[in-house]
Parts: C-alpha cells; structure tokens; sequence
C-alpha cells in the first residue's frame, strides 16, 4: 500500500468530521434549533463541564511524555486556554458563567454529583487514550478542533435566538473559542501531515480522529437517552425541575 500525501490524509481526515462529527446529532439539533427544555440545556451544559474540566489534565499528560520542546510550548498554551493565567481565568470558569446563567449552582456542577454514568466513562476513555496512546494518535484525537468553528456558530445564533434565558454573556465561552480553535487544529495538523508519513502512522491517525468523533457522540447519546427519550435518567444523575419547553 502506497502512503498518502499529505493533501490526501488531510482530505480524509476532513471527511471523518464531514460524517461523524457530533453537530450531525439529533441532540444538536434540538439545541440548536431552540427545541430543549431549559432542563435538557441544563443537562448538557453540566455534562459537558466535566468534559471541559478534563481537557487540561489530558493535555499535561501529553506534555509530560513529550520530549520535543518545540510541541511542548505549543501545547502549552491549551493548559492556559483552559486552566487561564490567575484565579477566574481561561475556558473553564467561562463554562461556568454558562452553568451559572442556565440556573445551576455551581458547586453542584463542580461537584460532579449529577453526572451521567457514560458522560464519566466517555471523558475518561479520552483521557486514556490521550496518556497511553503514541503522540502522534495523541495529537490527531485532538483535530476535531478543525470542524468546531461551524458548530460553535450555530450554537451561538440558535441558543440566543431560541432559548430566553440565554444571554450572549452566558455564551462567552463560545465567542471566544473560534480563533483559539483554529490555532490549535493548525497546528496539529500539519504535526499529522508532517510525522504520518507511512501507511500504517496513517491509518492511526485516521482512528484516533474516529475515537475522538466517537466519544463526542456517546456523549450526547447519553444525554439523549435520559433526557430526550425514552428519559431514562441514571439513579444519581441530574433530574432537571423543569421539563416544559423554555424560550
């Protein structure tokens, strides 16, 4: 088998996001569409906080493997993106300002008590995945940044339009996401394009992005299962007050 070039593995790495990536889920366009209760927004935004909780302790344990120094610094900066520089910085306090204006207490949502069985199971296999796999399956897992853009722009125009207790302060997260987005996948992907260059680098490449595409749907298979239909909520998990339509 002949490798591919470089533009080939792009393109094919392109097309796994065209089919699998999770805006396709029906549980998207329910959000998008402002057809959530406002507990169905309030499920998701408190599953997805362990998600991104979770993505600095997946990136520390890339780095703390990686010899080169060169991708050493430019990971680097995803731990700030997330973790911030000081107290009440980075992505994931703006996750909470989200938890926060969705009418969660944030303790709770910090707490991790009212996760779904499959939201831990699937965060946590990432994670492993992330620290025990080769660097390069490390670092093409993470290129569903390439097709976040088009997501987080549907999100932002179809939760304010939709939901009336969402506020674009509430989706800061979001507003600021895109450009961080689109530095990161750059970069790994011309990292991928430039270290597979056999055709069995290759096709882990391609799996690792199909793992991660993977996770992301379970996610929201999960989330769609307890509280969408047939609603089978996990003992332990969430149980939102509200389930008439919000917006």
């Amino acid at each position: 088998m002949k490798p591919l070039t470089p533009q080939e593995l792009e393109a094919k790495l392109r097309a796994i996001g065209a089919q699998r990536y999770h805006r396709l889920h029906p549980f998207h366009a329910l959000l998008h569409g402002g057809k959530c209760t406002k507990g169905q927004v309030q499920a998701w935004a408190l599953n997805r906080y362990y998600y991104q909780a979770m993505i600095p302790v997946k990136d520390a344990s890339l780095i703390a493997r990686c010899e080169d120094p060169a991708l050493r610094r430019e990971w680097r900066r995803r731990l700030v993106d997330h973790d911030g520089e000081s107290e009440g910085d980075g992505g994931i306090t703006r996750w909470l300002k989200l938890t926060d204006g969705v009418g969660l207490d944030r303790d709770y949502v910090v707490s991790l008590a009212g996760l779904l069985p499959a939201t831990r199971f699937a965060v946590e296999a990432y994670v492993h995945f992330v620290r025990d796999k080769t660097l390069l399956e490390a670092v093409a897992s993470s290129l569903t940044e390439l097709f976040s853009p088009q997501i987080i722009s549907e999100r932002l125009e179809g939760m304010l339009k939709g939901y009336d207790f969402v506020s674009a302060d509430t989706l800061a997260y979001f507003a600021k996401r895109p450009p961080l987005a689109r530095r990161d996948s750059d970069f790994a992907l011309d990292y991928v394009k430039r270290h597979a260059k056999t055709p069995d680098a290759q096709q882990v490449v391609l799996k690792a992005l199909e793992f991660k595409c993977d996770v992301l749907w379970a996610m929201l298979d999960a989330l769609y299962h307890a509280y969408v239909a047939p609603k089978h909520i996990p003992p332990g998990a969430f149980v939102p007050e509200d389930g008439r339509r919000s917006g």
